[in-house]
């Protein structure tokens, strides 16, 4: 069994919950929430994303009310990011207009479903990505609501201007969305991963000039490099390093020892075509923003500096 099983169904298949009971306690069945049921070894090798999934596959097929998947549980239908996006709770949107409620492990939510905001994804109905990033800028950080927003700017599922207009149609008086607006204005569909959603908040948070995303290096007439966020007029630029790079985006034949070394054959030609000097960021670094700030601007000061010995 690989999709979730209610209990009523199992039982008309001749379980009973005593049976039920023992297949849980052997491993042979996992039981994801009350009166729901999956595969035990299938369930054992999951991620938290992928059993919080479940969790909302399985109070869908429960709910009494015509409801869809929406805020943070509709990210992992969609193939969104779920970094910072609690996901302790189900969310679910009524679409009959009555009022939402909470019970145990469940937020209903009563919101005006307008066209276009449900899309089916297999054979569930949830919130369509535009609307989902605004509802998750409603229930997270707004760096977590940066990172979904710019995750489905860069794929194309919408433009700015389109989830502005949706956000003015209503939705800026929802309850917690004082920050939506905020998000809307910072997000850019140039920023291409978490990590560099993260990067951006942490230069806009410590009142770094905006920097240019993916900013075009050329060597000759030719496009030599995308550099993740630049600073032309301090004459530095900053790569965020992801595992991402050294492992997914490895060429054939490739180690991931080959793949750090090409990436600093890359850094020292980018050096010498603009002069720049170069800021490395990892996860460790943006979990300590205080030293990282430190590191940055002793950085663009020694630029300064040395441009001024010119």
């Amino acid at each position: 069994m690989t999709d979730v099983a209610l209990r009523k169904e199992l039982l008309t298949l001749g379980h009973t919950d005593r049976s039920l009971a023992c297949a849980v306690k052997a491993g042979t069945l996992a039981k994801p929430r009350r009166g729901a049921y999956v595969d035990g070894p299938l369930w054992r090798g999951l991620t938290r994303e992928e059993r919080y999934a479940i969790r909302v596959r399985a109070v869908l097929r429960q709910a009494c009310a015509d409801a869809v998947a929406s805020h943070a549980s509709a990210l992992p239908f969609l193939t969104g990011p779920t970094w910072g996006v609690p996901l302790d709770e189900v969310h679910t949107t009524r679409r009959d207009g009555r009022a939402g409620r909470r019970e145990a492990g469940i937020k209903q939510h009563r919101g005006v479903l307008l066209d276009g905001d449900v899309v089916a994804v297999g054979d569930l109905q949830v919130s369509a990505p535009m609307r989902a990033a605004l509802e998750v800028a409603t229930m997270a950080t707004a760096e977590a609501g940066l990172v979904v927003l710019n995750h489905f700017l860069h794929r194309g599922d919408f433009t700015p201007g389109q989830i502005r207009a949706r956000y003015e149609e209503g939705m800026d008086h929802w309850p917690k969305s004082l920050s939506t607006d905020l998000i809307l204005r910072l997000g850019d569909p140039r920023v291409e991963s978490v990590g560099e959603s993260r990067t951006f908040w942490f230069l806009w948070r410590h009142h770094f000039p905006s920097p240019e995303p993916q900013f075009e290096v050329y060597d000759g007439p030719l496009i030599f490099a995308y550099l993740d966020f630049a600073f032309p007029d301090l004459g530095v630029w900053i790569e965020f390093d992801g595992k991402e790079k050294y492992l997914k985006f490895r060429r054939e034949g490739e180690s991931v020892v080959d793949a750090v070394v090409r990436e600093k054959k890359r850094e020292s030609r980018i050096a010498e075509l603009t002069g720049w000097r170069c800021v490395r960021i990892t996860w460790a670094d943006l979990a300590d923003p205080v030293q990282l700030e430190r590191r940055i601007r002793s950085v663009i000061a020694s630029v300064a500096v040395a441009r001024g010995r010119r």
